[in-house]
């Protein structure tokens, strides 16, 4: 990285392994993301550093732009979170709001990226690329998902544009997994209508030898529950939720489809539609519950 591209960014944080723990050696940000780093989350035989991101005022302003690095050293565990919705305000014109993050993980090493939704309001623009570096033997949890707006305003898909690119390489420049989400109001038909009643979509990516315990369980209840959402039975973790939404009876509260990807299907992908939030959050509460014994604490519990 030059020094042009070192003073345009807004975050960075290494990891390494300090006295055999997972150690923060370095940690920088400026306005307007700030990184909160708790001296210990769960119990302390646990060796992963847990770091929080946040930005001022709670969400991205137009024409905000941010760009983070990781860099996580070999034999380490780093979790990346927030503690609520990215909210992206409404746009100023034709301004966009933009995210980076690129990350480099090392040999034997995890990085978990579990955040809460975007929540794009009305008329909001907003670009988001993330770009991973693993090798053979990283490991890598990546959730990223986006809620149909402010409900309670009467927002729902009303934003102009969504777009959120997902790349990981293998070994430098190798392309192991190229993804784009693009959301964007059609002249044509509204989104609101193109997402059909779904009010939230999610991917949730497991990748590495660390995670192949957690992948075999994720594809075995996809698998399950889509077979008994088409025999018209809620699967356990979701029947209360849609025992409740009498207006979606008709309707799967949440679908999901799943398929592997890279070397001798190394990495598996999970796509997610649902009727509510809630429901994703009990989805992926469950189906990262395994991660505990790593991370000390549950994933969204």
């Amino acid at each position: 990285m030059n020094k042009e591209e070192e003073e345009m960014e807004t975050g960075k944080i290494v990891i390494e392994k300090v006295r055999g723990k997972s150690t923060v050696t370095k940690s920088f940000s400026k306005y307007p993301l700030k990184f909160i780093v708790p001296r210990k989350v769960g119990p302390s035989c646990v060796d992963a550093v847990w770091i929080y991101a946040l930005t001022y005022g709670g969400g991205i302003v137009s024409g905000d732009a941010i760009s983070c690095k990781l860099e996580i050293g070999d034999g380490c565990t780093a979790v990346l979170t927030t503690q609520s919705s990215t909210k992206v305000y409404k746009s100023l014109g034709s301004k966009c709001s933009e995210q980076y993050l690129e990350a480099e993980i090392g040999s034997d090493s995890m990085l978990v990226l579990i955040p809460d939704p975007v929540t794009c309001f009305s008329t909001a623009r907003y670009f988001q690329k993330q770009v991973f570096r693993v090798r053979s033997d990283s490991n890598l949890v990546l959730v990223d998902w986006i809620t149909s707006g402010r409900h309670e305003s009467g927002e729902k898909w009303d934003f102009t544009l969504y777009k959120s690119t997902n790349n990981i390489f293998l070994e430098g420049d190798q392309p192991l997994f190229l993804d784009t989400v693009l959301l964007e109001q059609g002249s044509i038909v509204p989104l609101a209508e193109r997402m059909q009643d779904y009010q939230v979509i999610a991917m949730v990516v497991l990748l590495g030898p660390m995670l192949r315990h957690i992948q075999g369980q994720v594809q075995e209840d996809v698998k399950r529950m889509m077979a008994e959402q088409l025999q018209g039975s809620p699967v356990r973790w979701d029947r209360q939720i849609t025992s409740n939404t009498r207006d979606f009876a008709k309707k799967p509260s949440l679908i999901a489809s799943c398929s592997a990807f890279g070397h001798k299907g190394g990495g598996i992908i999970v796509r997610i539609a649902s009727l509510t939030t809630e429901s994703v959050y009990q989805f992926l509460k469950h189906q990262l519950a395994g991660l505990e014994a790593l991370l000390g604490v549950s994933p969204y519990s």
